[in-house]
């Protein structure tokens, strides 16, 4: 029997191997009670070409007080904040990996506002 945690990323395994093939750039979200990630990963995997993150202090300075990270408002910040620096990059289309995640809540969130900044996938 799987655990919570296990089915999760099997879930993520089988989104990656699909996005893979595609050989394009992936947005990649990871979620935590706390805080929200959000990377930009080449094609081939082998490096991160943008990241960005509610633990980063300029996030922190605008969501206010402690412990606002784990928010929908957060999310949304992380999302705006990853396209733009993917723009900055020279990246415009990426292929959303959710790492697993229900597209639901602040991954949701982050979604739709990385895609009203700018981004396509």
């Amino acid at each position: 029997m799987l655990n919570k945690k296990e089915q999760r990323l099997r879930r993520a395994r089988q989104t990656r191997v699909r996005i893979a093939l595609q050989r394009a750039a992936r947005l990649t979200v990871f979620r935590s009670n706390l805080h929200i990630y959000a990377s930009v990963i080449s094609g081939d995997g082998s490096r991160v070409l943008a990241s960005a993150s509610t633990v980063e202090k300029e996030v922190r300075e605008q969501l206010g007080a402690r412990g606002k990270g784990g928010n929908t408002a957060a999310a949304t910040l992380v999302g705006k904040r990853i396209a733009e620096k993917a723009r900055a990059a020279g990246i415009e289309k990426v292929a959303f990996d959710r790492s697993g995640f229900a597209y639901h809540g602040r991954v949701k969130a982050l979604a739709e506002a990385a895609r009203e900044a700018g981004l396509k996938f």
